[in-house]
């Protein structure tokens, strides 16, 4: 995931008279989730209704054909507490659809951007973050960026990272320029299951090799995985960062998405390049998030999708988050918008201060930040449920 440049927003009010205004508190892992009775937030904008309503009812039906996955598919009650329920959570991404669909055929703008609505029909959860796990893992970080970010975490407000499908060139054949596979998975697991592959990972060499030895040809050597794409070794590492790609070859966009990993957790201190953490890819047709395996993976969209800890917090989470944008040396605009929690990553493994936005598709740095530098790195975030 990419951090952007650091607009820190200064809480305005204490924690005693910002506790004041919630009716009830639930507190887990130093993270405090609160109803809230009077919530102020900004203009709803940048994002497409449609769009929101497609990851909703994606992520809905994820949640239904998918009871049996108890690491995503649950209500989070035990973290969020505040009379949450699977059952409440899939009313309110019905009820989200209902209302834009319903909007679109009475030929009106969609009152998901109408602040008078959202408040009128859905309870606010607020968020606080985990600083005290943030504090820990910015203490003993390598990295002297991720560090201050992590330590400027306001009190109030999430930090929100955003990240994008690496648009990238590739070659159908290995060249000078482009010396990296993009690997399927190997041979000795094509047709198993992940529940069959788990079973046998102790013979599987999907878990033997760490990513530098993935570099170095271990699995072209002995042809061990088929390349599906040639990429330079930078592209590379974005990629595995990222989770998908979009990628130019032979003159075709193709898509191609992490599929499993070689086992080996995510490291939070170090950088990309150093992760020994390394994922197998295959070819998808769209951008994907989460999903038990690659054919169950719910299809998701930019600028409405959230990564976080669907562990703890359970899929499907409708979340408002609102935070001041500048642009172009104009005033701060105090804008806010809605998004599903429908991905999930490495880095948000017992992680309850942290949400990342899926901010489109780019190249890289450069183009990334040019469409993305009004967004601050951290929002006031609140969970919201259709009011019974």
């Amino acid at each position: 995931m990419r951090f952007s440049i650091v607009k820190r927003l200064t809480a305005a009010i204490t924690s005693a008279t910002f506790l004041s205004l919630f009716t009830s508190l639930n507190v887990s892992a130093n993270a405090t989730f609160a109803l809230e009775t009077e919530p102020e937030f900004g203009v709803l904008s940048g994002f497409k209704g449609s769009e929101l309503c497609t990851v909703a009812a994606n992520t809905q039906s994820y949640i239904k054909h998918h009871p049996d996955d108890v690491k995503a598919v649950h209500d989070g009650s035990a973290v969020i507490g505040n009379d949450m329920s699977l059952a409440r959570v899939n009313e309110t991404l019905a009820f989200l659809c209902e209302t834009y669909r319903s909007d679109v055929r009475a030929g009106r703008q969609s009152r998901l951007h109408n602040s008078e609505f959202v408040k009128a029909n859905f309870e606010f959860i607020r968020w606080l973050p985990d600083k005290k796990n943030a504090d820990r893992i910015a203490s003993s970080s390598t990295n002297k960026v991720k560090t201050r970010l992590l330590n400027d975490i306001p009190a109030q407000q999430l930090f929100v990272t955003k990240y994008y499908a690496k648009l990238l060139d590739g070659s159908s054949v290995q060249s000078g320029r482009y010396d990296q596979a993009l690997y399927q998975l190997p041979d000795d697991e094509q047709g198993l299951s992940k529940r069959a592959a788990e079973a046998k990972k102790a013979e599987l060499t999907r878990y033997q090799f760490t990513r530098q030895q993935v570099i170095e040809g271990a699995l072209l050597k002995g042809k061990l995985a088929k390349p599906l794409v040639w990429v330079s070794e930078e592209a590379l590492h974005d990629v595995l960062l990222q989770g998908t790609g979009v990628l130019q070859v032979d003159g075709k966009t193709r898509y191609f998405n992490v599929h499993r990993n070689n086992g080996i957790a995510y490291d939070y201190h170090i950088g990309k390049r150093e992760q020994a953490r390394y994922w197998y890819f295959a070819e998808v047709p769209s951008i994907l998030g989460y999903g038990q395996d690659l054919p169950d993976k719910i299809a998701i969209k930019p600028q409405v999708s959230l990564a976080g800890n669907v562990k703890q917090l359970g899929l499907g989470k409708l979340m408002l988050l609102s935070y001041h944008t500048e642009r172009n040396g104009l005033p701060p605009k105090h804008e806010a918008r809605l998004a599903v929690l429908a991905d999930e990553g490495g880095a948000f493994d017992d992680n309850l201060f942290q949400l990342d936005l899926l901010a489109g598709n780019y190249r890289g740095w450069q183009d990334y930040y040019a469409a993305n530098k009004h967004l601050p790195d951290y929002a006031d975030v609140w969970i919201l449920l259709k009011k019974q």
